[in-house]
């Protein structure tokens, strides 16, 4: 993989974990569903992905690093 190609993929999981705790802010604030305990269990699920994405992010960034 190239350097470019490996900042790139390390800044797209970057800002990725952002939006999926931003995502998951706004699921369980102004989800419209039938049930409010669905609401926050999806949140939950969504703002799971944040640490998946940054801990990508680092690796991709460690492995662009090495000579």
């Amino acid at each position: 993989m190239s350097i470019a190609m490996s900042r790139t993929l390390s800044m797209i999981c970057f800002y990725a974990g952002f939006v999926s705790i931003i995502g998951s802010i706004a699921i369980w604030f102004f989800y419209k569903g039938g049930d409010a305990a669905h609401a926050e269990r999806f949140g939950i699920f969504v703002g799971l992905w944040a640490p998946t994405f940054f801990a990508l992010s680092a690796r991709l960034d460690t492995t662009q690093r090495r000579p």
